[in-house]
């Protein structure tokens, strides 16, 4: 059995982590993803039943001085990391959401070299405070997609490097399915490296595929989350088969959370929109995960 749980959308942000505590409740949810975690924060989630879900690392969202080339800037984002694991750990999180965009235009052969100097040290500081780090395949920005652990070449060379289970995969199967990724078969490799599950989707558009290709429109995309022929979706809408992610997942005995992630633009830019957003995903979702 998973529970449910999500990310929070811009709208819904707004209100506040009462605001976003209570409407989670309110639909059933159980899981909160967070951007930062304090004592407040965690007090308001457990008065309304909410478990923590991801807390957001240091370079979450964006370039991260992490892969930096610059030594004195990448120690610093370092003992920033292991810092924030110190305290999410006493605060009771178990799971630090990354995603290891490299702060400039380098390879990611390059910034794989970096990777394998600065990820040690804070691996092992994540095991000595029972902390998990879940890895984001998001590719990131065109034109040169940098983000390290978006392909299978890339997460078997960094599991390689790092066997402990606390440097671990953020499952999203939307980011696989854009990129052409057998999304089931990621799950057969690497299911033993889930630490962390998202809820979103992909819908591949075909006569927009016969427009631009499998690379960014030139002109700008016709929807939202796009580059041209792909969209994000809320699960359900997309090309995923999630009773067959739900018959993997259960097969590797992963008993986390399934945490929406709202990326879809037919359920954006209003708070009406977001709320029933999250709500569809979450029925859609309940009919493979039972809590």
């Amino acid at each position: 059995m998973n529970k449910i749980g999500m990310r929070i959308p811009p709208q819904i942000g707004a209100n506040g982590i009462e605001g976003v505590a209570k409407f989670a409740s309110e639909i059933g949810l159980n899981v909160v993803d967070l951007p930062y975690l304090n004592q407040e924060i965690k007090s308001t989630l457990e008065k309304e039943g909410l478990e923590i879900g991801t807390v957001d690392g240091i370079g979450a969202v964006g370039q991260t001085k992490l892969l930096s080339p610059h030594q004195e800037s990448r120690n610093e984002a370092i003992n920033a990391l292991k810092k924030q694991i110190s305290e999410v750990s006493v605060l009771g999180g178990k799971v630090i959401f990354i995603c290891l965009v490299p702060e400039s235009s380098m390879t990611r052969r390059e910034a794989f070299e970096i990777w394998k100097i600065a990820f040690p040290s804070i691996v092992e500081h994540a095991e000595q405070n029972n902390v998990f780090l879940a890895l984001e395949g998001w590719p990131g920005p065109a034109p040169y997609y940098p983000t390290l652990g978006c392909t299978p070449e890339m997460l078997r060379a960094m599991f390689n490097v790092i066997p402990s289970k606390h440097f671990g995969l953020n499952y999203d199967p939307s980011h696989l399915v854009r990129l052409g990724i057998d999304y089931l078969r990621v799950l057969n490799e690497f299911g033993h490296r889930v630490t962390y599950c998202h809820g979103k989707d992909t819908e591949i558009l075909h006569d927009d595929l016969y427009e631009f290709g499998n690379i960014p429109a030139t002109f700008g995309a016709n929807y939202d989350f796009s580059e041209g022929s792909w969209r994000y979706t809320i699960p359900g809408q997309g090309e995923v088969d999630w009773g067959k992610v739900a018959l993997r997942l259960e097969k590797i005995n992963y008993n986390g959370p399934i945490s929406i992630e709202l990326e879809d633009h037919r359920y954006w830019g209003t708070l009406e929109k977001e709320k029933l957003g999250i709500v569809k995903a979450k029925e859609h979702l309940e009919l493979y995960f039972k809590q």
